[in-house]
């Protein structure tokens, strides 16, 4: 199996970040999966959003949780694009999905949307947020989660381990081999953020990562020539895209 190669909020280094344009990028460029942010909008839809603000990545200023979906629909997100819904995305794109959830009252939310639309084959709920984790796994038994660490990171497999996730996305420059041994003695798959160069795919491959989280198309055509994925491992499969 090849290494999953996971588009970071779409492919964020040539698009803009978590647009349906950035989406449509990367599955143009081959990924095996999309992640994405969500927050909750004030009349509580679940937008794709990084930030708690959209200050950064917009034409406009204020915090995502004050502002209705009209409000935020009226903004720039770049290139003209605007701020899309969760499930516009999961129409839009046919292909896998890690959902991150930023803000944990989302999560409900989310757990709705999954039920409704019939996503768990498709859905890989994602965190720093163990709180989120817990009420996704109360909600959707079979649904598949995993725990995102950052300086967290050498206590992931433990946190993996508390909330029921087969799998940690880890921060690159945190994770070490010790970290990755002690997931896969439980079983846990590693994948990690944010691979944007030769020199972290080369240690992702090192490491004998199961994916990578990354913002360039240049990294996911590397990634996907690898002999094997370049893994020493066992593979760890991604959610089957619908047919």
């Amino acid at each position: 199996m090849p290494m999953l190669t996971i588009g970071h909020r779409g492919l964020m280094g040539v698009e803009p970040e978590n647009t349906l344009r950035s989406f449509r990028r990367a599955r143009t460029e081959g990924v095996s999966v999309i992640e994405l942010d969500l927050h909750l909008s004030r009349d509580g839809h679940p937008v794709v959003m990084h930030d708690a603000t959209v200050d950064r990545t917009t034409d406009g200023t204020g915090r995502v949780a004050d502002l209705d979906l009209t409000e935020l629909r009226a903004l720039d997100a770049g290139a003209g694009e605007r701020i899309p819904l969760f499930t516009e995305v999961a129409e839009e794109v046919d292909l896998p999905i890690q959902a991150e959830i930023k803000d944990p009252a989302a999560a409900r939310v989310l757990a709705g949307l999954i039920a409704e639309r019939s996503l768990h084959d498709r859905v890989r709920v994602i965190s720093f947020h163990d709180e989120a984790l817990r009420t996704i796994r109360a909600l959707l038994p079979d649904i598949a989660i995993a725990a995102v660490a950052g300086r967290s990171t050498p206590r992931a497999p433990e946190r993996a381990a508390g909330v029921g996730a087969d799998m940690v996305s880890c921060e690159l420059p945190e994770l070490t081999a010790e970290v990755v041994e002690r997931c896969r003695r439980t079983g846990i798959a590693v994948i990690a953020w944010t691979v944007n160069t030769p020199a972290d795919l080369a240690r992702a491959v090192e490491l004998g990562l199961d994916g990578v989280v990354t913002d360039e198309p240049s990294i996911v055509s590397a990634a996907r020539a690898l002999p094997s994925g370049g893994r020493t491992s066992a593979p760890v499969t991604a959610p089957a895209a619908p047919r």
